[in-house]
This record gives structure tokens, sequence and C-alpha cells, in this order.
């Protein structure tokens, strides 16, 4: 089990470091100052600073907060409780379902979980199913929620770098007060091995990459889809922006782009809606992809951050384990600047693998694309197709998907858009 070190536990809400000082018996903990409580539990526990020849290893144990830490916390972190309205609903008001077809896939389709009773307290097992405001639920009966299920927390979820269809065992603490469900204490298996030999693993950012080489098929027959494909190719592991004024079409033609690839089993796609128009939620979330969050451009630029954050921070636990993962973002002009550079900057296609695609939506590209998809208004506005404006957009290393016919191709029709224009 992994040691506790002071960077870890400084970035976690002070309900998690309440529910280790809890965990380890520390008395008063609550009325420390998130430092001295930080010192408390290193401490304890034998961590980084006390550093012992031989220490007994304690895994960060972050359960639910009780309801005295409800205050502590943001509202992306709060566990459902009675208190507020039970398990019904999620931050955007999108009922808590699980997804069907992604339990059924990491339990080959035999059912779930178990929940059994040991003398130390029970121990739970079932399937992950993560949350879209970051935190998850273990699903002792998948794909059916039950008041069996165990609650997971956003800090566990991120630690131990959990992704929906995980198979979780643990032990689990009883509801505090007004909570409804019962809380995992610690992860001891992801998917039959320790949590320990999943979670040191290399971290995502340190995994060698190499350009896109494995065109993304859209197959549409939609033009503006089809010159994109073609002219200005997007890959596994691709950074991509559509970009264009007001009005040019870019909500459009994601949403078209999400119709094309959705429901492929070799690809994990989500949404994220972060500063649209109201009236677009409800085409959204009735799609064939519901979107992990969905804001308004009403929503502050820290909402908008936390919300592509937490999609993005899911899409790399699924690539560095080998899978392939699509977040579509809508778009990154509500953005911090710099959140909005870190979310493009995650899409990369791993050397061993597995990869990270993002395609979004912006006013003017950020830098650091593989893939800028540039739209006309004036073609918009007067319903020619396709909208592209071949001349602003581009493609790095085009040949690695389409080959160098398909490259020399390219540069032709662009010297043809240019004696056009």
């Amino acid at each position: 089990m992994a040691v506790l070190d002071r960077s870890e536990l400084e970035a976690s809400p002070l309900a998690d470091l309440h529910a280790i000082a809890d965990q380890l018996g520390l008395d008063g903990f609550r009325r420390l100052r998130k430092a001295s409580l930080i010192d408390a539990i290193l401490g304890e526990s034998g961590g980084e600073e006390s550093a012992p020849a031989e220490p007994a290893p304690i895994r960060a144990q972050a359960g639910e907060p009780s309801a005295d830490d409800q205050d502590d916390l943001e509202p992306e972190e709060r566990p459902p409780s009675r208190a507020r309205g039970g398990r019904g609903r999620t931050r955007t008001g999108a009922r808590e379902r699980p997804s069907r077809r992604t339990a059924e896939r990491a339990s080959g389709g035999t059912g779930g979980g178990t929940a059994t009773e040991e003398a130390s307290g029970r121990v739970a097992s079932g399937v992950v199913e993560v949350l879209g405001n970051g935190s998850a639920f273990l699903r002792v009966d998948p794909p059916e929620a039950s008041d069996e299920d165990v609650y997971i927390s956003a800090a566990q979820v991120r630690r131990c770098e959990l992704v929906s269809g995980d198979r979780v065992t643990g032990p689990v603490r009883t509801p505090r007060r007004s909570e409804r469900y019962p809380s995992l204490v610690r992860v001891d298996t992801i998917n039959g091995a320790s949590a320990d030999s999943v979670s040191d693993g290399v971290r995502y950012d340190e995994l060698p990459v190499d350009y896109p080489s494995e065109r993304l098929a859209l197959g549409s027959a939609d033009p503006t889809l089809e010159a994109i494909e073609w002219l200005t190719p997007l890959g596994r592991g691709s950074r991509a922006v559509i970009v264009g004024a007001r009005q040019a079409g870019k909500s459009e033609t994601l949403h078209r782009l999400l119709e094309a690839v959705h429901g492929r089993d070799d690809l994990d796609v989500s949404v994220v809606l972060s500063g649209v128009r109201p009236e677009e939620l409800a085409r959204w979330q009735e799609g064939p992809v519901p979107p992990l969050a969905a804001l308004s451009f009403a929503a502050s630029a820290d909402a908008q951050d936390q919300a592509v954050e937490r999609a993005i921070d899911a899409a790399k636990r699924v690539a560095s384990r080998g899978g392939h993962a699509l977040v579509l973002i809508d778009s990154l002009d509500g953005l911090h600047p710099q959140s909005a550079r870190k979310a493009l900057a995650a899409a990369r296609n791993l050397r061993e693998g597995g990869s990270l695609t993002v395609i979004a939506t912006a006013t003017q590209p950020l830098g650091g694309e593989t893939t800028v998809i540039a739209l006309d208004v004036a073609l918009t506005s007067t319903g020619r197709q396709p909208i592209l404006d071949l001349i602003a957009s581009g493609t790095l290393r085009p040949e690695l998907l389409v080959g160098e016919d398909g490259a020399a191709a390219i540069t032709k029709a662009r010297a043809s858009a240019l004696e056009a224009s």
C-alpha cells in the first residue's frame, strides 16, 4: 500500500483529510488547520517526513465525508445524501443511472459484484461507475443501482485512477448521520490486481508519445465531414480545434462529428458542454452521448475549468490503460486560457498503444494543435457546402494518416483553393 506523501495530501480536499484522520484515530483533528492536519497525518501514518526504516504503509483512506464536513467541500465533491435529495441527480441535473454497456463490458455480461461482512467490517466488491462530478459509486449489482451501492470520493477516484467499468474491492464504513450510502474506506484491488500495482505505474504525462498515425474514419456523407476527413484528417491522439467566427457552424460541426463516431466499441467517447447557449443544452443531452457536464455561458470560468478537467482526467485513465478515448468540448472560449491549453495538451498518441483525442471548438487556435479545422462564416451563412476554410485549416504530418499520395492531394487542393480566393 502506498505511503502517504505531503504533495498528495495538500492536493486533497479538507473533507478527505478529515476522513483519513478519522481512520487513523487522530484526536481533535477537526480543530486543526489544513497545514497542521497534514503534519499530524504524516506523523501518525509514517509518511514522507517521519521516514521510518521499515514503515507500515497506509493507503490514503478517503471515504465519503460526514455531515460535519459538508460545508468544507465544493458542490462537486459533496456525496449524495438524503439532506440533498438522495441519489437522484448529479450536479447538472441528469439522473444518475448506470451505463449498461460499460458495466456489461467490464463484467463480461455475467453479472456483478458482491458485498460480504468480515470481522473487521464490511468488504464490498463491484463495478465502478464514475459520475460527472468526479466521484463514483461501486455498483454491487451492476448494471442496476441499489441501496447497497458504495460511495467513492472524487479524491479516491483520482488517487487510484479509477474509470467506469473497473472491478474494485475494499473495506466499507457505514453511513454517518445524514449520509445515505456507505463509503469506501480504501481501494484494495482493481481488476484483480493490487491497487498499488495499478496506481504506482508511470504517470500519463510521462508516457512516450508519437504523432497520430491512425486515421479517425468518419464515414459520413455530410460534405463538410468528408472534407475534414480527407483534407484536414484527424487521428487517434489528435489535438484538434474547430475554429471560426460566430455563427460559422462550429457547434453544429462538432455535433455531426459526434453522430459520426459514437457507438464504436473501440472508442470511449465523452462530451463536455462549457459555455454553450441554453437552447443547445437540450439537444446535446438528448443526443447519442449525453454530456458529462452541461454548462451554459452563464457559468463561471472556474466551473467550466473544473468540468473540462474532470472529463480529461477520466479520459487520461482510459488511455493510460491502453484504451482509446475521445473528448469533445464545446467550447474552450469560456475557460481560463491556461486551463484551455492544459485540456488541449492532454491529447496524445501513446507509444504503448492507448490514445486520447481532444476535439474542441474555439474562436481562435490556441497553439500546439495537430489539426486546425477552420470554418468559413461566409459559406455557412449562404448555405454552401462544405464550409471548410481550407487555406486556414491544416494537419501536421498528414502523410501519417492518409499516406504520401493523400498528403500530395491535400497540398494540391490547398493550392487550388488559394488560386480561387
